[in-house]
């Protein structure tokens, strides 16, 4: 049972050996700077690096890390959908295994949710990132936003949103477009939701892995999902998976809880 007013980090992670121990160390000190009851889920995606074990070890620090291991990369959405059942509190948050995100920027609207039901941040130093990430991300939200009818500033930042609202969702998008699809979804059922400025760390190593052609090729796929069903008669009436999400427990992630001697 989630634990009220409590958060659940998500942070998938591939391939992060370089970025792993600082980012999870981050959001383990911001739970207690903000006074936060919190747990970090990392979502092992298949890594062939030292993710896994450098996980373990601080796993064995802090009982409020887990860790649900992938044998071989799902991809990021899949992976945020994996926590999301994995999580033990009523919030959850994806904050990436990257460490590019200072979970206090998020954290300190944590206070919002008494009033909503989803907390959306914006990047307001854009300057971090490349003209032609800025530029890509300008006309992605422009094609969204009128489209959908919509003014919203960000869709793929670190959301704050409530377990609950998720669970209820008919339809899990598993590519780089699932927090656009969620957000779509919830807004359009009438869920209250406030935006607030954000700032991004620049990523120190490693390189993202948003912006590549087969991210791009699922991001489209599911922008015509999500078309289709807001605009078609046609209703979801069960649960679907896509990309390389099952809906069988044992195909999915395996929960690793910390060693004790």
């Amino acid at each position: 049972m989630p634990s009220k007013n409590s958060v659940s980090v998500l942070m998938p992670a591939l391939n992060e050996e370089a970025n792993i121990e600082r980012a999870m160390s981050e959001a383990l000190e911001a739970f207690d700077s903000v006074g936060i009851v919190g747990e970090v889920v990392v979502i092992n995606d298949g890594s062939r690096d030292r993710t896994s074990e450098l996980v373990e070890a601080k796993m064995k620090e802090d009982s409020r890390v887990r860790m649900v291991t992938h044998e071989f990369p799902h991809g990021f959405g899949a992976s945020f959908w994996d926590g999301v059942d994995h999580a033990q509190n009523d919030v959850v948050v994806v904050l990436p295994g990257d460490a590019e995100n200072d979970p206090m920027e998020i954290f300190r609207y944590f206070a919002l949710l008494e009033h909503v039901d989803i907390v959306i941040p914006f990047v307001f130093n854009k300057e971090v990132r490349s003209m032609y990430r800025q530029t890509l991300s300008f006309v992605y939200r422009l094609i969204i936003n009128l489209t959908f009818n919509t003014n919203l500033n960000y869709t793929n930042g670190t959301i704050l949103y409530r377990r609950s609202i998720l669970m209820a969702l008919e339809y899990r998008s598993g590519s780089f477009f699932f927090q656009t699809d969620i957000l779509i979804r919830l807004l359009k059922r009438g869920y209250l939701f406030a935006e607030v400025p954000y700032r991004l760390d620049q990523r120190e190593t490693g390189v993202s892995k948003a912006v590549s052609f087969p991210s791009f090729v699922k991001v489209a796929k599911g922008y015509l999902r999500l078309l289709r069903d807001q605009y078609s008669k046609k209703a979801v009436h069960a649960p679907h998976l896509d990309n390389t999400m099952t809906a069988d427990r044992h195909k999915k992630g395996n929960l690793h809880k910390p060693n004790t001697p």
